[in-house]
């Protein structure tokens, strides 16, 4: 059987070798750089209005470092593996110094904002978010440098169920359609028969079915395996540990709910209020995450999650003690990768052609060698 618990947090390929036979030998970009530039900017802008439409959320300015000591920024997960980069503030001579630390993503600082903004139930926010991630492998699809359309939505209690979560999954899938039909509009080249539009519906499942269905398959090959029958997916509750012992990924205690107890269509039990959108992605011919999100946890469901991490310490930092204590609002929210989605509708082999951040040499002399444009 393969090893499972390499496939839980760290994200990308993590083999050089692996990724040359990865990216198409036979590509060619649709769209020229300078072209490439303008659609990025036409996309960005469309998603933008569009989201905070269907969303009810208004574009908000958000932090690219923060105090260390607030407990805001996002660990992504809960085995210690992607840890932010911290710096120390001396200011003043060191007489009001600092600890600060470059966000990984702006997940726990909304739900802060929408209180500090005081944002009403089916209300929200959304931000324009830069962060570092400087712990993943630096692949086709994943690097250092990260963009994202990071939103968050006040909410009742009412609301914490799964009808809820996949009735605003639809409104993000809506725009994210639309932003394909608006761009190939302008670009008529991005209609092209060998890379298929996304799908206008997406399929709902639970991380929990599709182990039933890949039992021996680790977590990515489970997700390439259900996209060759639903091209494009939503996974509803990742974090709880399935029955091979193993969430369907690592995901942090204190910010999404996945240990919530909810139903299937059929009536099974099953857990989490949380998931991810995946689709197939025909350029590179492999998964492709778009957005990571869900519902926040509450009082009751942060306590169990960090106990089950052994996390409780993180209890008495003021994020934490905001949620305990009801000062901070029930939440939706999420993260919606803005490079990966400007890759996905360009129909791009590379990241690298859509964002400028930095690369090893052994991978600009690979997408050099196979004809991808990466921006430097």
């Amino acid at each position: 059987m393969p090893d499972k618990r390499a496939d839980l947090a760290g994200p990308g390929i993590g083999d050089y070798n692996e990724l040359e036979k990865i990216l198409p030998s036979d590509y060619r970009s649709l769209l020229t750089p300078k072209e490439t530039q303008r659609a990025i900017f036409e996309i960005k802008e469309y998603i933008e209005d569009h989201l905070c439409k269907e969303l009810h959320l208004m574009m908000v300015q958000v932090p690219l470092i923060v105090d260390v000591e607030s407990g805001v920024n996002d660990l992504l997960d809960r085995d210690g593996s992607r840890t932010p980069i911290q710096f120390h503030i001396s200011n003043d001579r060191d007489l009001h110094p600092l600890d600060a630390q470059v966000v990984q993503a702006a997940t726990k600082w909304k739900r802060v904002a929408l209180k500090e903004l005081a944002f009403k139930p089916g209300e929200g926010l959304c931000t324009d978010m830069r962060a570092v991630r400087k712990d993943y492998f630096l692949d086709h699809d994943h690097s250092a440098y990260v963009d994202q359309w990071d939103w968050e939505r006040a909410i009742t209690a009412k609301q914490r169920n799964l009808k809820f979560l996949q009735e605003v999954v639809r409104g993000i899938w809506k725009v994210l359609k639309g932003a394909e039909r608006h761009v190939q509009k302008i670009h008529p080249k991005l209609k092209n028969r060998k890379y298929p539009n996304l799908p206008d519906e997406l399929t709902f499942l639970h991380a929990e079915d599709i182990l039933d269905m890949y039992p021996e398959l680790p977590r990515k090959a489970r997700e390439t395996e259900i996209l060759q029958k639903y091209p494009a997916v939503f996974i509803i509750g990742i974090g709880w540990p399935l029955k091979d012992g193993y969430p369907h990924e690592n995901r942090a205690a204190d910010y999404d709910d996945w240990i919530t107890e909810t139903k299937s269509k059929d009536g099974r039990p099953m857990h989490g209020l949380n998931g991810d959108i995946l689709v197939w992605n025909h350029v590179t011919k492999r998964r492709h995450e778009l957005t990571s999100m869900g519902i926040r946890v509450d009082a009751d469901s942060l306590r169990k999650q960090l106990e089950m991490s052994g996390q409780t310490d993180f209890l008495k930092l003021p994020y934490h003690q905001g949620i305990i204590t009801g000062q901070l609002p029930l939440s939706i929210g999420g993260g919606i990768g803005q490079s990966r989605t400007y890759m996905l509708l360009l129909k791009k082999a590379h990241l690298g052609e859509v964002s400028v951040t930095v690369w090893p040499k052994v991978l600009k002399d690979m997408c050099h060698a196979k004809n991808i444009h990466v921006l430097e």
